[in-house]
């Protein structure tokens, strides 16, 4: 990758602090507070960059807004359908799924998505 720009090192810092896998405007009003001339568009396109360098990865699996995670290694999410909050699923990986699409399918396998949804343990309890 290009060297950081101060703009692309601070979003970085920003998504690997976060564990709530934030979206795009959320970054964007967390990187303001350290440049306050920052555009949405220099977040996007710094974004853009991190992702395709590998760096971070956008969550994009069920179609929704797109959100971030400054973990780019392979690991699965969980949102609720209730409040949106989204987790890591971690420690479980279907490598033989990889496996099974490429035999299946003729192509060779660079990555997968995986997605769960479910209602998370605060909104089970919610009696609102």
């Amino acid at each position: 990758m290009h060297r950081h720009s101060k703009q692309r090192k601070l979003i970085l810092e920003v998504l690997r602090q976060s564990k709530d896998h934030p979206s795009a405007d959320w970054v964007y009003r967390e990187v303001k507070r350290g440049i306050p001339n920052i555009s949405l568009g220099t977040v996007y396109r710094n974004l853009k960059l991190l992702q395709g360098a590998g760096e971070i990865t956008e969550i994009s699996c069920d179609g929704s807004e797109g959100r971030f995670d400054g973990n780019p290694h392979l690991h699965y999410h969980i949102t609720c359908n209730k409040c949106g909050k989204i987790k890591d699923v971690d420690n479980i990986i279907l490598h033989d799924i990889e496996d099974k699409v490429a035999v299946s399918t003729g192509f060779k396998i660079t990555n997968h998505c995986v997605g769960f949804a479910g209602i998370c343990n605060e909104c089970q309890h919610d009696t609102h």
